[in-house]
């Protein structure tokens, strides 16, 4: 078996915020009734981390959980342990109706921060980046631009961001030059 690379290797730029591709990430989609004791615990153990409320992302030392939707979620692991995560999440909700499938090497992830950060990201997606309006622990899953991505804030202030694996030249360059110091306008 060959060594898993990431979509960009290791790909940044610095501009008035400094964007990363961030390498290999663990991802796992649970689609599951969320209210469900068994589920929440089964994402427990695999997280560490609770089910978040929606529209936010629940952080634990050994993993992350993202609300994705009402019956949806995006689990972070370390990527040397997702199959074998997915597998033990299978068998924990097997009287359940859930489905946990290993995505890790459908996505690529990026991070994205610095002081022009928020006004980077609010050039390519319709959500309102304002401090006040995007907080840490918040989420969203929308477009960014033309293709569908999520992110997240952390306590940092850097923004995570996920997209299909197919899409991350494009995503890359969008970020790179929305981040270009000549495209300042000051909104945040």
């Amino acid at each position: 078996m060959s060594n898993p690379v990431s979509a960009l290797g290791g790909a940044s730029y610095a501009g008035m915020a400094t964007l990363e591709e961030a390498g290999l990430q663990g991802m796992i989609t649970l689609r599951g009734d969320l209210s469900s004791k068994t589920l929440q615990q089964a994402v427990k153990v695999a997280t560490g981390a609770d089910v978040p409320e929606p529209r936010r992302i629940t952080t634990a030392e050994s993993g992350a959980v993202a609300w994705m939707s009402p019956d949806e979620l995006l689990l972070l692991v370390p990527y040397a342990d997702a199959e074998a995560k997915t597998v033990a999440l299978a068998e924990a909700l097997a009287g359940e109706h859930a489905l946990a499938v290993n995505v890790s090497d459908a996505r690529a992830f990026f991070h994205l921060s610095g002081a022009g950060a928020r006004e980077a990201l609010g050039k390519v997606c319709p959500v309102d980046f304002d401090a006040a309006a995007f907080t840490p622990g918040d989420f969203r899953r929308t477009r960014m631009a033309q293709v569908a991505a999520a992110f997240w804030l952390d306590e940092e202030e850097t923004f995570h961001i996920v997209c299909f694996r197919s899409v991350a030249g494009y995503v890359f360059n969008l970020l790179k030059a929305a981040a270009h110091p000549q495209s300042k306008v000051g909104v945040h």
